[in-house]
């Protein structure tokens, strides 16, 4: 099992959801408003950095994650000034 993340800006949310969906993604944590700061302008929510990020946490068998990460890339290419992160880890499920 993988645990998938995506940070993301909210212009590109519903880009990114229809996608998953498509994909045939089901279940997935959403948080709504993330404030942050990484490779491109800060995500503050604020009057000087008012735009703001929204967060993806999908836990999916592993066969998914080469999907999800192709289409992934397929919106970095299209947005490519919209700070998509996707982060892939391995973990242990009960």
């Amino acid at each position: 099992m993988k645990k998938i993340e995506i940070i993301a800006n909210l212009s590109v949310e519903a880009d990114i959801m229809d996608m998953l969906r498509k994909a045939g993604v089901k279940g997935f944590t959403k948080i709504p408003i993330v404030h942050g700061a990484g490779n491109s302008n800060p995500k503050q929510g604020d009057s000087v950095w008012p735009e703001e990020n929204f967060m993806l946490i999908i836990y999916i068998e592993e066969n998914m994650v080469p999907i999800i990460k192709d289409k992934i890339k397929e919106l970095k290419k299209y947005f490519p000034k919209e700070g998509i992160k996707y982060y892939a880890t391995e973990v242990e499920h009960l």
